[in-house]
């Protein structure tokens, strides 16, 4: 109720002011809401409190950890993160669309570098305690030919201080980035990139899980076959999905012609749409993690229903406010009441 009072103040601020401001205001809004009631899942190998957790690009800096669990989260997705830092595109690069419930974004992976985000996560981590996952792609220079010495290093730096980390290979935002779903090219890095992880694994004697994010723009041909690459890797989950380039449900309205990710409620079908398939041909052995266009719990219920194990939101917070993150846990603690019952 109290950010329906807040919102028409943030929204008459630059969006990414606005993002910077609710940010240093979420633990005053965790102060002023209910902790959900556990809803416990098992995922990637990961005990989670609930299946609701933060997308990745609300938190990139690691700077709002322990205020961010506490609005109830399962999770936290924090970055995406690159190796050295860079500055991303520049502003104007965050753009509302109100009438759809949308925004659409051209940050291009901006980030401290992960020196800087490490040292971040570090201190915000004695905040609070949440399963932690990070999301990490290649610097805008590196060519995609040596981008898995990108996510190695990435890996290899965080790999102590988190519970997943997800290879980012779909931001519409890094050019020739999303060239790295293609099959032959997808197979090799995660092949370099899980070599890594289980010689991290020998050396800190604890396992880090690996998940790959997925576009929403790729055929249903495209989705199999990263599912089986997936697969053959043996990857430990996979995020459906990115951002998308599509306008579809936003044409004609102000804005909708700037270059970038589309995310929010026009996305909410073509996200379900590759959790289903995805979770189908991968028939229970790899859990999904459904993100897109998640505004209310009957959403979040909608993805655990085309086969998502947890979900994620981002643009729905920024309409709804905080307060979906408990209407989105109980929407699942009731889907997953009704999937027992049925079950006995």
């Amino acid at each position: 109720m109290l950010y329906v009072l807040a919102r028409p103040l943030l929204f008459a601020l630059d969006p990414e002011t606005a993002h910077a401001v609710a940010l240093r205001c979420s633990r005053l809004a965790a102060a002023l809401l209910p902790p959900p009631a556990p809803c416990p899942v098992r995922a990637m190998g990961l005990e989670f409190a609930n299946p609701v957790g933060l997308a990745a690009g609300l938190d990139k800096q690691a700077q709002h950890v322990g205020a961010l669990a506490a609005l109830g989260f399962g999770f936290l997705e924090l970055g995406g993160v690159t190796p050295r830092p860079q500055a991303g595109n520049p502003p104007p690069r965050l753009f509302r669309l109100p009438q759809a419930r949308a925004l659409i974004n051209r940050y291009g992976l901006n980030s401290v570098g992960v020196d800087a985000f490490l040292e971040y996560l570090k201190a915000s981590r004695r905040e609070g305690k949440s399963v932690i996952g990070v999301n990490v792609g290649k610097n805008k220079d590196t060519p995609n030919e040596r981008a898995a010495e990108d996510y190695e290093l990435c890996l290899e730096k965080l790999y102590p201080h988190v519970d997943y980390v997800t290879l980012n290979v779909s931001s519409p935002n890094t050019p020739g980035l999303r060239g790295l779903q293609d099959a032959g090219a997808l197979s090799a890095l995660l092949s370099r990139v899980r070599a890594k992880r289980d010689a991290l694994r020998e050396r800190h004697g604890r396992q880090v899980a690996l998940a790959v994010k997925v576009s929403p723009d790729c055929s249903d041909a495209e989705l199999e076959s990263i599912a089986q690459v997936l697969r053959r890797e043996r990857m430990d989950g996979v995020v459906a999905t990115n951002t998308t380039v599509s306008r579809e449900g936003a044409q004609g309205l102000p804005f909708a012609s700037e270059s970038g990710g589309l995310s929010g409620a026009p996305l909410r079908a073509r996200a379900t749409h590759a959790v289903r398939l995805l979770a189908r041909t991968l028939d229970g052995e790899i859990p999904v993690i459904g993100v897109g266009g998640i505004m209310s719990g009957a959403d979040a219920a909608e993805k655990l229903d085309a086969g998502a194990t947890l979900v994620q939101l981002y643009t729905g917070l920024i309409y709804e406010g905080p307060e979906l993150v408990g209407k989105c846990v109980s929407a699942c603690r009731a889907k997953s009441r009704t999937a027992s019952s049925a079950s006995r």
